[in-house]
């Protein structure tokens, strides 16, 4: 019985890091799965599916500045630092959160991990990012910068994987997650900031089914189907660029603010719209019933009521399955989206189990 810990090995990386760990048994505990509480280490005992993550990408901030240059530019607080040479530390310390423009709108989602630390080293994070949004990122760091004394640089040696239990269904397997094999390698494990129900996150250098026991490879659009009943939007096809605004999209729920800390990009709109407690829309997670046409719904396709009159808008999705920004009075009715030959798909929303009862 036992989980992984990262004990920091010889290896040296990238930018004067330390980025390879050994992994070293410690007492195990019980992933909660299905709940938007947190939880311990993995445990053991559970097949797990593996799901490489090639439309995200990493980049890397470093330097004695960077958590005050990085708290003035993303909506929530950064992630507590985690000891590298303890065998009993925490896993991997990661948080979710949104880069704003100046009108309060998102510019880009991303899963921050911070990277255990030594005391002879400088703090360093990872900014888990959209693939497709790569360059942009790093062009916004690099330009907020100023003189700061921080790097900022791609990652490309790590791959992102996200672990989700092999039958999420099954109450008893639900609650357990995979141990990391006992071998050398640079990898990073974390939950998943968002919800328990989105399993874990692990940045490897290695394939990620070789690095969990009981690991088996799985289908890429087996995870988003699970995302996207989840109601989670990951990206820009589901958080589009200087359009989703981020308590619409439901960046509260998913961890991914803090209304106590100081001052970043895109603060005031989004504070007065959380004092002020109106938000009159967000993004549901919606099913489609019925055929669907050959190319699928087309992204900002308005959602209509029964009697016609406009609900909101789809926002992307897999077949049929996805999200769509909906306004909060009238999910409840039937709802449709029309299609070209006066033709119309059926469309009913849902309420996540794992958001606050109040929304319920």
């Amino acid at each position: 019985m036992a989980a992984a810990a990262f004990l920091r090995g010889a290896a040296t990386g990238r930018g004067g890091l330390a980025w390879l760990w050994r992994l070293r048994a410690v007492p195990r505990h019980r992933l909660a799965h299905g709940s938007s509480r947190h939880c311990d280490y993995p445990a053991g005992g559970a097949a797990w599916a593996c799901f490489p993550l090639g439309e995200r990408a990493l980049v890397r901030v470093r330097g004695p500045e960077s958590a005050p240059f990085l708290l003035g530019l993303l909506t929530n607080e950064l992630p507590f630092p985690c000891p590298a040479d303890s065998a009993t530390s925490a896993p991997a310390s990661a948080g979710y959160a949104h880069f704003l423009n100046v009108q309060g709108r998102t510019l880009y989602d991303v899963i921050l991990y911070r990277v255990p630390e030594h005391p002879d080293q400088v703090p360093a994070f990872l900014l888990e990012c959209d693939s497709l949004v790569l360059g942009a990122l790093q062009k916004h760091l690099v330009l907020h910068k100023i003189r700061r004394n921080v790097t900022v640089e791609p990652c490309p040696e790590l791959c992102v994987w996200a672990l989700l239990p092999h039958s999420p269904g099954s109450p008893e397997e639900a609650g357990r997650a995979a141990l990391l094999r006992e071998q050398e390698g640079t990898a990073i494990l974390s939950r998943d900031p968002r919800t328990a129900s989105m399993g874990w996150r692990l940045l490897a250098q290695d394939e990620g089914p070789a690095l969990v026991s009981g690991g088996r490879l799985g289908d890429l659009q087996d995870y988003h189907r699970h995302r996207y009943l989840q109601g989670i939007p990951e990206g820009v096809r589901d958080l589009p660029p200087g359009v989703a605004l981020p308590l619409e999209s439901n960046l509260a729920f998913m961890n991914g603010v803090s209304f106590t800390k100081g001052c970043y990009i895109g603060q005031e709109l989004t504070a007065r719209t959380h004092h002020m407690g109106v938000i009159r829309k967000r993004l549901f997670p919606v099913q489609l019933l019925g055929p669907l046409p050959a190319g699928g719904i087309a992204p900002s396709t308005t959602v209509f009521t029964e009697s016609g009159q406009a609900a909101g808008k789809y926002r992307a999705g897999q077949g049929d399955v996805g999200l769509a920004l909906l306004q909060l009075e009238k999910i409840k009715g039937p709802l449709h989206i029309r299609t070209a030959g006066s033709g119309c798909v059926a469309l009913a929303a849902s309420v996540p189990d794992w958001w606050p009862t109040s929304i319920k």
